[in-house]
């Protein structure tokens, strides 16, 4: 590592560098900003500099320059002018675009592979390919290579990164030379944007080089703001149908009764549209002097920066809290390791959590180091497929997030219990140990927590009756992702999300009439039992299919729906008589899909013109969906008149409460945003039922998202049928429950899920067992209570599991003061 006076002289500089997008970008003045500023100012008052399309004297010094200095740049990368050329654009993005537009002007268009580390800029090439294909791994793109020969009948296009500009990981430079050797006339599209900025790059051997590279040389020397595409001699054929052309590019143009024009010989000469950037390629030619003098070579900045990252990446990974959970979660490959520069690049990319391991803002991240003056980046980085495989979100979940409203640099960075991007930190040549030293302690001092507190429960229990070991568990999780459809049974151990509208997609979406825009339900549609969506979130879809005699009504016994409510999918509300659909009594703005292929599904399936419409949870942010819905008032504690009591019915030993009515957030359930019923209590039921000879009735009928059941080991008569009537509240694993009321019931609980036939069971055993003020009850409306720590995972991403152990609490369990939340 270099330690120069020079660079020991940019300690006393005003502000850290830490830089996130460049190396040069922060407020202050340094010895290499005012050295460079004044060498280019001196130039510019030295010189007279004019457009290079003219014999003057002027124009013909600019000239002399701008040939001087691009062979100077391709010096720079040790490329050979007889094998190279250089075509100065505005920016790495320009001289991307610029080889698109050669391969989209091939007659047959082209196909295009690129790699996920990709930049969006050399994504966005796949958009004008008639084919395009995105490898995932290293390994895949090796195994492709090893398969040899084009693959393909067009000209073909391979892009990756040299560095990563996520997490500055280093991708094998060797590929384009293998691809050359196995794939033939395979082009390739290096963007060394990144890594040129701190590492050499040597394109001595024309063979071993890529097609097309291109440079930001704005990321190298901070000024100018100019890129450039460094093209092989060999390969610079694919731009001769290239069709437009601009001033000076051409020899000679007719435009009158003929159409004609003769292209300039020299490569640049045909690519360079327009008066060229000349003042800032004299910027440049002050740049490459002034970082030379400075720094050295860049295989001396390469040995400094690496060495600074390692102890950086060092720093930060050894951050811990109090309770000794990591600070820092760094999103290194496990390809590369720091202070090796061929494998990684000096950038560090993270994010924090707190003790309880629950993710930090990066937003307050960066304003927090606005104010102590470090330069840094956050959000997606430009980077969606590398941001996308280190924070595990998938497809569906990204399109999600941006329909919910997140964007690049807003406050929403925390979505669904994972961050929706990450904090990037990158080290140039005038980075210092002082600067890794000063950011280490900046996070410790802001986000190493030495405390531990425990997280706080939404309740407060009497510690005067000793807790008792639970006897009851989860024996199920349903969600009802289509309102009044079958139901989705959560599998065994998987961890659901609990949302405060309910469980994760439970009636998120509905069937409304095409001519009435009132929702559709089993009370009037039986046949909607047969209808069994689940959620797939692999595949990031809602999966629906019929079942029964419902396979013979429509073509196709199964259709697929996004789980991101992209806002293309559905239909405007002026386009649809039924906008303001009816859901039980309730006005709302459901949104439509607008396929024709959805809503003929469901019309046949059912027999009735409807639409599948979509009413997403406000807990999704507050995109052009978002909205939001109520529990009813009436659901509250009802005190229990001696008088109307029925035998079977509300124990007389409960104690009379008076309650207040409750408002929770709901999406298309009826009442409340959870249902919780007994297995104990069902199976008292149904012994009343089989003793007058009925059938049995199943869990299903009463549509319960929680079923909570006794151990096996209690015998059937120690089960305690309707104990959830004095139930206040329910821990189920880590979090917590409020009981708001019992579940009014209908007519709609004798739909039998599984035929669709209408029964008379078990209505009319609830209404000889279950009335009280002339209505008849059958489990308990439910909602989910936050913690108290609101940066806690377990407020993040609050789950519930089948088999997760249940403890019911009674009303003189808890202190008064939690009562009726």
């Amino acid at each position: 590592m270099r330690y120069d006076g020079a660079i020991e002289e940019l300690r006393l500089r005003e502000y850290p560098v830490l830089q996130g997008t460049t190396y040069l970008d922060h407020a202050g003045t340094t010895l290499y900003a005012k050295s460079l500023i004044e060498r280019f100012s001196t130039d510019m008052m030295a010189n007279l500099y004019g457009n290079p399309h003219s014999a003057s004297n002027s124009s013909q010094l600019t000239t002399r320059r701008v040939e001087d200095i691009r062979l100077r740049l391709l010096e720079m990368f040790g490329a050979d002018p007889a094998e190279f050329d250089v075509v100065f654009v505005a920016n790495a993005t320009a001289g991307i675009k610029l080889v698109m537009e050669a391969f989209r002007d091939q007659e047959d268009g082209y196909w295009y592979g690129y790699h996920r580390d990709a930049h969006t800029s050399l994504i966005g090439v796949r958009e004008a390919a008639f084919e395009h294909h995105c490898f995932t791994t290293d390994t895949e793109v090796d195994e492709w290579i090893g398969e040899g020969g084009d693959g393909v009948r067009r000209p073909a296009l391979f892009a990756y990164p040299a560095q990563s500009n996520m997490n500055g990981r280093r991708l094998p430079l060797e590929w384009s030379r293998c691809i050359r050797d196995k794939r033939g006339s395979v082009y390739t599209l290096l963007d060394a944007a990144a890594y040129v900025s701190t590492s050499p790059l040597d394109l001595s051997d024309p063979d071993a080089a890529p097609d097309f590279t291109v440079l930001s040389l704005y990321k190298i020397f901070g000024f100018p703001d100019l890129g450039a595409l460094i093209v092989r001699q060999a390969s610079a054929s694919i731009f001769d149908k290239r069709r437009y052309f601009g001033g000076g590019t051409v020899e000679s143009v007719v435009c009158l009764r003929e159409q004609w024009h003769a292209k300039k010989e020299m490569l640049h000469e045909r690519l360079e549209d327009g008066t060229l950037p000349i003042h800032s390629i004299m910027a440049l030619d002050a740049a490459m002097s002034v970082h030379q003098e400075l720094y050295g070579s860049m295989r001396d900045v390469s040995k400094h920066t690496s060495f600074l990252a390692a102890k950086l990446y060092e720093g930060l990974s050894s951050l811990s809290h109090g309770n000794g959970a990591s600070v820092c979660h760094v999103y290194k490959d496990s390809t590369s390791t720091y202070g090796e520069s061929h494998t990684q690049g000096p950038v560090v990319a993270f994010n924090l959590q707190n003790q309880h391991g629950g993710w930090v803002s990066n937003a307050e991240v960066e304003k927090l180091a606005a104010i102590k003056n470090f330069q840094l980046r956050t959000g997606g980085l430009c980077n969606p497929g590398g941001v996308a495989s280190s924070l595990d979100l998938a497809p569906w979940e990204m399109r999600a997030n941006f329909s919910a409203g997140q964007r690049c640099g807003n406050d929403n960075d925390i979505i669904r219990a994972k961050p929706t991007g990450m904090i990037r930190v990158s080290l140039g040549a005038m980075s210092t140990l002082n600067d890794v030293a000063s950011f280490v302690h900046f996070v410790r001092e802001f986000f190493a927590q030495d405390a531990s507190p425990a997280v706080t429960p939404p309740i407060t229990l009497k510690q005067s009756k000793p807790l008792i070991a639970s006897r009851l568990h989860v024996e199920s999780l349903s969600v009802y992702p289509i309102k009044s459809c079958a139901a989705f049974s959560v599998p065994p151990r998987k961890a659901w999300e609990v949302r405060r509208e309910g469980l994760a997609w439970d009636r998120e979406w509905c069937l409304v009439h095409q001519g009435t825009g009132a929702a559709l339900s089993q009370k009037r549609y039986a046949e909607m039992a047969l209808i069994r969506p689940s959620i797939d979130l692999e595949k990031g879809v809602l999966r629906v299919r019929l079942m029964g005699r419902l396979q013979e009504t429509a073509s196709t016994d199964e259709i697929t729906v996004p789980l991101s409510a992209d806002p293309r999918l559905f239909s405007d509300e002026n386009t649809f008589k039924g906008a303001n659909a009816k859901v039980c009594g309730d006005s709302i703005k459901a949104k439509t899909y607008k396929s024709r292929q959805i809503s003929d599904f469901f019309t046949q399936a059912l027999g009735v013109a409807c639409h599948l419409a979509r009413f997403p949870a406000v807990g999704d942010g507050d995109g052009p969906l978002a909205c939001s819905r109520h529990s009813k008032p009436h659901l509250q504690r009802k005190q229990k008149a001696g008088e109307l009591h029925v035998p079977g019915a509300f124990p007389d030993s409960r104690a009379a409460t008076a309650g207040t009515a409750v408002s929770k957030p709901i999406l298309l359930s009826n009442e409340s945003p959870i249902l919780t019923i007994s297995r104990s209590s069902l199976n008292r039921l149904n012994e009343l039922i089989k003793a007058d000879g009925g059938k049995a009735a199943q869990a299903e009928v009463f549509r319960a998202n929680i079923v909570v059941a006794e151990g096996l080991h209690y015998p059937p008569g120690a089960e305690q049928a309707y104990a959830e009537d004095d139930w206040r509240y329910l821990q189920i694993g880590q979090q917590y429950f409020e009981m708001l009321g019992p579940c009014r019931r209908c007519q709609m609980v004798c739909v039998d899920q599984q035929t669709a036939e209408r029964n008379q069971e078990p209505f009319v055993t609830l209404s000889k067992t279950r009335r009280f003020d002339g209505r008849v009850y059958f489990g308990e409306h439910t909602s989910h209570l936050p913690m108290k720590n609101g940066a806690s995972a377990l407020v993040q991403n609050p789950t519930i599991a089948v088999g997760d152990a249940v403890r019911a609490l009674l009303s003189d369990e808890v202190q008064d003061d939690n009562m009726y939340t």
